[in-house]
């Protein structure tokens, strides 16, 4: 069961590295790419929709676009183990236990 386990968790983060997910702040003004084991892959940001002089707005764009990024890439990777561990249940037992 473990040896099975282990190679359901290599797969799975296998499936995570090949999604990718893209969020935006600030109507497009910055966009975040991150994969689904949560790793920034990517950070746009549009100049003609930001003020250079106003780098502090500009960073909270940036952490506004990271976690919704981030969160995408979360709420998969939570679906993907929640179906992993419904296969790995006997009888359904996966829905029992919130699956």
């Amino acid at each position: 069961m473990m040896k099975q386990m282990e190679e359901m968790q290599a797969k799975m983060q296998e499936q995570l590295a090949q999604q990718t997910f893209e969020a935006e702040a600030g109507g497009g003004a910055v966009k975040v790419t991150c994969d689904g084991t949560r790793t920034i892959q990517n950070v746009s940001i549009d100049p003609e929709q930001v003020d250079p002089t106003d780098l502090e707005a500009l960073e909270d764009l940036v952490v506004v676009a990271t976690n919704r990024a981030l969160e995408q890439a979360a709420t998969y990777e939570a679906q993907q183990a929640g179906g992993m561990m419904d296969n790995m249940l006997p009888g359904g037992l996966g829905s029992i236990l919130g699956g």
